[in-house]
């Protein structure tokens, strides 16, 4: 079975968010056949099942 894990931030600018998420998700996916979703429009949209799946990382 695949696991999941979602993603969610606050939106505000942080340095180095990007490079953090694609790390995890890049361990994820390549060591441990993990997907990601992303969620949009922060917390509203995982109080409303708005996600999105994070395709990153292609190079595997």
């Amino acid at each position: 079975m695949t696991k999941h894990i979602g993603i969610l931030t606050s939106g505000g600018d942080c340095p180095g968010l990007n490079a953090a998420i694609r790390g995890v998700a890049k361990a994820g996916i390549g060591n441990f056949d993990m997907k990601f979703l992303g969620f949009k429009n922060g917390f509203n949209g995982l109080c409303h099942d708005q996600t999105m799946p994070l395709a990153c990382c292609q190079e595997f």
